[in-house]
């Protein structure tokens, strides 16, 4: 909080150079090309006014005098006109290229550097930051805070050419260039008044913009449970609160815009006209030539131009200034897990799975997991069972380690999960979910994530998840595409191709967060069954409420309200704890009547 407040009191244009700077760093040769062409095409405007005023004094006013133009001053007129006009041409191309090609690399960067520290970032500070805000973060965030790039190259090089055409001014006529710089003070203070407004109006629309993000991506998200329940328009009234905020927000960044880029253009003009006025008056007392109030008066409207880029520039300040702001928020974030160099086995079968003390919270005052300890031998099976809220998914949370424990360890063959290198876990462990995600894939692109596995492998993945038979029937097989989450398929069989996605890695710790939980009772039998009969021998972690499937574990592991309640077989559980015997039973009086008990049962997430 207190770095953020200090941001906030330095000045808004000397953040956005500052921001600038970290551009210009990154991409100097690039912004070398373009900074020299915006300076080829500011001396060449320039060059524009020395011509122009040559031209006056040595073709134009003799023309009058004489009643003739000489052929050969006329020629050379035109091809000075014609080759500064060619040349800063050039400039031109040189100055957008670069400045569009600096643009969009710095755009690229970031966005790739806040992917790739959403993927560093465990789950809990996802948790804590919603969908919407992370899009705007890697969108709308970025493109603002690179804005000011294109005006850059344009607003150093036309700054050059204002330097030159102020001092070609002096050259020409003393009085005259002060008289014309006298609207400088003025275009100062209009750019400060404008940040003042302006600033606040853009930070409060970033934030509006990951609303608007955060709320369209839940109602797209939950689509079922909206029109399931006629929510429709609702949720469009909660959306448009915040879209006609954002609307509102906009339209008075707009009006402050749209005051000050006329005075912005005024104030040159106004210059002119004044040094129109006082050259007329000393052309009379002879005090000055008519070439030199014509070259001062062009070159008046020459600095207009450098003025209005430079108006561009600072004009996309606060904009650019919150959202680097926003991204370096993101950057900064603390929380990222710390690998060591430690390497697992890669010999087929099981892994030793160890759970010692492990203790874990969202909040101090209340704990998820309390010194759990359990566990579970090579090849063998384990069911975790426990009520709604009792510990489950979290235990899973960790054993991935998605996040890491307050307190205890979890080893995977006597080694510390902290002490794997980044990347190591995944090549052992492989969980399966309650709530399957599927990619806009076809079935083989969401079995196999781009690993190198052959047909023949997926085959047999799908086959043991006891999914061969509906993706066979598929119009083209392992070439049919799900559509998004795999929406033209059902739950159940979402979960077993989710589960085909995870054997095919042949993984050595198979963890299930009740991963079978929308498919019938016979088929999870066989899917557990080949789980167990199966060549690869892996670990099985399992979360479960059915007999059946808790029946198949050589042990199960009760939990109640973080903490093992008690430990043993099937059998010896149902014989010596009520709680247990309560909680499994429950699925099974209730069979006649299953959706009625699937909220309450299925509902575990944490």
């Amino acid at each position: 909080m207190k770095g953020d407040r200090g941001r906030r009191g330095r000045s808004t244009t000397r953040e956005g150079f500052a921001v600038l700077g970290v551009a210009i760093r990154r991409e100097p040769w690039i912004f070398t090309v373009s900074t020299i062409g915006s300076l080829l095409f500011g001396a060449l405007t320039v060059a524009d006014a020395w011509v122009l005023g040559w031209s006056t004094d040595h073709v134009v006013l003799p023309a009058f005098d004489n009643g003739t133009i000489d052929s050969k001053l006329l020629w050379a007129v035109l091809a000075l006109f014609l080759g500064v006009a060619i040349l800063r041409a050039v400039g031109i191309v040189a100055r957008r290229l670069g400045a569009g090609v600096m643009q969009y690399r710095m755009q690229a960067h970031t966005r790739r550097a806040v992917t790739r520290q959403y993927l560093s970032l465990p789950m809990e500070w996802h948790q804590r930051h919603p969908t919407g805000q992370l899009l705007s973060n890697a969108n709308a965030d970025v493109e603002a805070a690179w804005g000011p790039i294109a005006p850059l190259p344009m607003a150093v090089g036309t700054l050059a050419m204002m330097v030159i055409a102020i001092a070609q001014m002096f050259f020409a006529d003393l009085v005259l260039a002060v008289v014309g710089l006298l609207v400088f003070p003025a275009v100062i203070a209009a750019n400060l008044a404008y940040q003042r407004l302006a600033s606040p109006l853009m930070t409060r629309a970033q934030q509006l913009r990951a609303e608007v993000s955060e709320i369209a991506h839940e109602s797209f998200d939950g689509a079922l449970v909206v029109k399931t329940l006629g929510r429709e328009e609702e949720e469009m009234r909660r959306f448009a609160a915040t879209a006609h905020e954002l609307r509102d927000v906009n339209i008075r960044a707009g009006r402050v815009r749209a005051a000050f880029d006329p005075v912005l253009a005024a104030l040159p003009s106004l210059g002119v006209l004044i040094v129109l006025a006082v050259g007329v008056s000393r052309v009379l007392s002879g005090a000055t030539d008519a070439g030199d109030v014509v070259t001062v008066a062009y070159l008046l409207t020459i600095v207009s131009f450098p003025i209005r880029s430079i108006g561009w520039l600072l004009g996309e300040f606060p904009r650019s200034v919150v959202g680097f702001r926003r991204v370096t928020a993101v950057l900064e974030a603390t929380g990222e897990m710390q690998y060591g160099d430690r390497f697992l086995s890669r010999d087929v079968g099981g892994a030793h799975l160890v759970v010692d003390g492990l203790s874990y919270s969202h909040d101090p005052e209340q704990r998820l997991l309390d010194d759990v300890s359990f566990e579970v031998g090579p090849g063998r099976t384990v069911a975790v069972v426990g009520a709604t809220a009792s510990g489950k998914s979290t235990l899973t949370t960790l054993m991935t380690r998605l996040v890491d424990p307050d307190g205890g360890r979890i080893l995977l063959d006597g080694t510390d999960l902290r002490d794997l290198a980044r990347g190591e876990l995944a090549g052992s462990v492989a969980i399966v979910q309650q709530i399957a995600f599927l990619f806009d894939d076809t079935v083989r692109g969401n079995v196999t994530l781009g690993a190198d596995v052959s047909d023949e492998e997926v085959w047999a993945a799908l086959r043991a998840a006891q999914a061969d038979g509906f993706v066979a029937a598929l119009s083209h097989g392992l070439d049919t595409r799900l559509g998004e989450r795999g929406t033209s398929l059902s739950g159940g069989q979402r979960q077993r191709i989710s589960l085909a996605r995870a054997l095919v890695r042949r993984p050595r710790l198979l963890i299930l967060d009740d991963a079978t939980s929308a498919v019938d009772p016979e088929v999870e039998a066989r899917i557990l069954e080949a789980l167990r009969s199966g060549d690869s021998g892996s670990t099985l972690v399992v979360v479960a409420y059915r007999k059946a499937t808790i029946g198949l574990a050589d042990e199960v592991v009760h939990l109640e309200d973080g903490r093992i309640a008690d430990r043993g077989t099937h059998r010896e559980l149902l014989g010596r704890s009520p709680s247990y015997s309560r909680l499994v039973n429950a699925y099974e009086h209730a069979e006649g009547h299953p959706s009625d008990l699937s909220g309450e049962l299925a509902g575990e997430a944490q």
